[in-house]
């Protein structure tokens, strides 16, 4: 099944144009455990650290990706967070992890779709670009009908408001539909947080995404499962 995991609605301009200047590039990494790393072996084998890696081997260029994740919050607590480092530093993009910890803790909808409204409003007022990284899939989800209400929540914001969007719930869904065993060896052994190699092919991915909202024209702008299973 092909399933669309990244879509990019604008082009992050300012990255595109501190690369052409060959200036530095500044990332913020926001969120929860996916952030953090939580089921990595190592800090260095968080998704942050590793799309880092990725970024500077891409784009021959100095990058830094921070890593604001903190594990357990949910979507407000990061808000809070967010718009802090927004004041505080400059950053060219931005990528919002959200949505799992408030789907699983009794956040309302209603609730749910005003912090996304909130973040948004607050990246593009600091002038970065912004991608949204949407909830995990993972196999013990005790109610799924909520739970993909509020992951087609984020994806249906991102085309409202013009955001690019990156889906790890489709992802992750492609890699349970190649084999139970698949997804199993990109989770830790507590089942939900990711191992070091879902993080490492998380990394590739996104830097991917990444590429495709600074040279637009170069990249559809879109991501399929089928050419995430081809990049793997």
């Amino acid at each position: 099944m092909t399933r669309q995991i990244f879509t990019a609605h604008e082009a992050a301009t300012t990255v595109g144009a501190k690369l052409a200047r060959r200036e530095p590039v500044r990332v913020l990494a926001i969120g929860s455990s996916s952030t953090e790393g939580i089921g990595a072996s190592s800090p260095e084998h968080s998704y942050p650290a590793q799309l880092e890696d990725e970024l500077r081997e891409d784009w021959k260029s100095g990058v830094t990706v921070v890593n604001a994740g903190k594990g357990g919050e949910t979507g407000a607590q990061t808000l809070e967070r967010l718009e802090a480092a927004l004041k505080a530093q400059s950053f060219d993009l931005v990528i919002w992890q959200v949505g799992t910890n408030d789907a699983i803790k009794g956040v309302s909808e209603e609730d749910f779709r005003a912090i996304l409204e909130r973040g948004i409003a607050s990246v593009r007022a600091s002038g970065a670009s912004l991608m949204l990284l949407d909830q995990q899939y993972f196999p013990t989800i005790r109610n799924l009908g909520r739970y993909e209400r509020f992951v087609g929540m984020v994806g249906t914001l991102a085309r409202e408001r013009k955001v690019a969007v990156f889906s790890r719930y489709a992802l992750m869904l492609d890699w349970n539909s190649q084999s139970p065993e698949e997804l199993r060896s990109m989770l830790s052994g507590d089942g939900f947080h990711m191992s070091d190699k879902g993080y490492d092919c998380l990394a590739d991915q996104v830097a991917e995404a990444i590429q495709s909202l600074v040279s637009p024209a170069r990249h559809s702008g879109q991501v399929t499962s089928n050419q995430v299973a081809k990049a793997r």
